[in-house]
């Protein structure tokens, strides 16, 4: 029989709180290590294995920071690390399986290093499902905490390094922000910045708003000091973080500044390449489209999930829009940025999506003619409303409208690639071909890879390049010395 683990610190989740929005004040946290943590990791190694999005990997740097503060050593090797922490996705439910055999495997290596910590965070413990799992099958973990409270994290390893004490503490709350945080930066020359948390839409699929709780926006002077400092510490790009950046700025109560205000002001700094990521067509207005259209830094691609093109399957999501609506903001982006590539994100196999719903997608990506696309069987959430739909559909049915979305995809992403061949992009490097250490890639400002033969060139360098043969989900070409 299993010894069950005493956690000393024990506050859990409640889908029930976290579905809660009481638009209670947001505080602003300024984060200061205790120096009683300094040195806590000195002589000690830490892995940190991170799932999921864009956020998650900002996450994950911060996190890194802190760790990197208290004098911990980052390593990829399992079997010298003190430390194992697995930054999660709750999206869908193969990302919470990887974790759980992630989490099965390591049971060996703590019976080999009992001083090995194991600890978990991101989104997977903001389901109660997951916490209940973790608690009466996987007694090797020691630490966990959701995405509230990551700045707590020298709390918890000083508690069961030094007093021997477990932690579950996971937070649904509304949130707040915390500023100052350190950050290891993964890339040399791209930079994530978040500009706000959470997210109030609540898509019948969508677990998010249950695990990043409300929309809330950093202060745009915090935002564009850290984009300056950036630009002065020589890094080339930033990408813009939030689970709905068009929504950035809606919830000052003291301050009329938008997401488009917010991209005027750093279209004036000296950073050379602005991207933001992920947008919610709903609130995708004309100010932004127009200050994208100022070009120079604000790189002309867009990711604009559109998730159907069906109206009936787009209502039952609670999407807020049509796809009459969709493709008029698309229509208004192709016009005032001639040059733009579109990508997206796609759910088949919705519940109730008909053969007829499905048909109404593909004709949307052949008439967008999307760059590329995300797609996606849909996933059942527990705690979304979606999860209790009845979904007639069989798996063979699911993977068939797959298969023929991604036929079409990709179709459609060629004939965009081809309207490269034979121009001159401009690159920055991203380093080697994982596939051929020979080749290097990088991305145009389109947001498009491009693999290419050169000698001497760094990562981060900004280079042009002929490009010569175009491919589904990437281009080709030589470098211009």
């Amino acid at each position: 029989m299993k010894k069950k683990v005493q956690y000393v610190k024990l506050v859990e989740p409640s889908i029930k709180e976290a579905r809660m929005r009481r638009n209670e004040k947001i505080d602003i946290h300024h984060f200061l290590m205790n120096p009683k943590y300094l040195n806590l990791g000195v002589g000690k190694k830490y892995l940190l294995k991170t799932y999921g999005c864009q956020g998650n990997l900002a996450d994950s740097e911060k996190i890194a920071g802190m760790l990197e503060m208290m004098g911990f050593e980052e390593t990829n090797n399992e079997l010298e690390a003190t430390f194992v922490l697995f930054n999660t996705c709750a999206i869908r439910e193969n990302a919470e399986e990887r974790v759980f055999g992630e989490l099965g495997r390591l049971q060996k290596y703590k019976k080999q290093n009992p001083d090995m910590l194991i600890g978990i965070c991101g989104c997977m413990p903001q389901e109660e499902k997951i916490i209940t799992a973790l608690k009466e099958k996987f007694p090797q973990v020691d630490i966990v905490f959701g995405t509230h409270n990551i700045s707590s994290l020298p709390e918890y390893l000083y508690d069961r390094m030094i007093e021997s004490k477990r932690s579950i503490e996971v937070l649904s709350i509304e949130g707040d922000i915390y500023e100052d945080l350190p950050v290891k930066r993964d890339h040399p020359k791209k930079a994530w910045v978040n500009i706000m948390y959470g997210c109030d839409e609540f898509c019948t699929y969508c677990i998010v708003p249950y695990t990043r709780g409300k929309e809330r926006s950093r202060r745009p002077e915090a935002i564009i000091e850290e984009v300056k400092q950036l630009a002065k510490d020589g890094y080339i790009e930033v990408t813009l973080l939030g689970q709905n950046v068009n929504a950035y700025g809606k919830d000052f109560k003291d301050l009329n500044y938008t997401f488009a205000n917010l991209l005027e002001d750093l279209h004036k700094t000296d950073i050379k390449r602005i991207r933001y990521t992920t947008s919610h067509p709903r609130d995708l207005d004309d100010a932004t489209i127009d200050a994208m259209a100022l070009g120079g830094n604000i790189m002309p691609h867009l990711h604009l999930p559109v998730q159907s093109g069906s109206d009936t399957v787009l209502k039952k999501m609670n999407r807020k829009y049509t796809k009459e609506e969709y493709m008029d903001k698309i229509n208004k982006l192709k016009t005032k940025i001639p040059n733009i590539s579109l990508t997206t994100d796609i759910i088949v196999a919705f519940p109730g999506e008909s053969e007829e719903d499905f048909q109404k997608t593909i004709e949307l990506v052949k008439e967008v003619g999307y760059a590329g696309a995300y797609t996606f069987i849909y996933s059942p959430r527990e705690g979304t409303p979606a999860s209790k739909y009845p979904n007639p559909l069989t798996e063979e049915e699911k993977h068939q409208r797959l298969e023929a979305l991604n036929e079409v995809v990709n179709e459609y992403a060629l004939k965009a690639h081809k309207e490269y061949e034979n121009k001159i992009v401009e690159v920055l490097v991203e380093g080697p071909s994982k596939n051929n250490d020979k080749i290097l890639t990088g991305y145009t400002p389109q947001n498009m890879l491009v693999n290419f033969e050169g000698d001497n060139i760094k990562v981060g360098d900004l280079v042009k390049v002929k490009i010569n043969k175009a491919y589904s989900w990437h281009l080709f070409g030589e470098l211009l010395k």
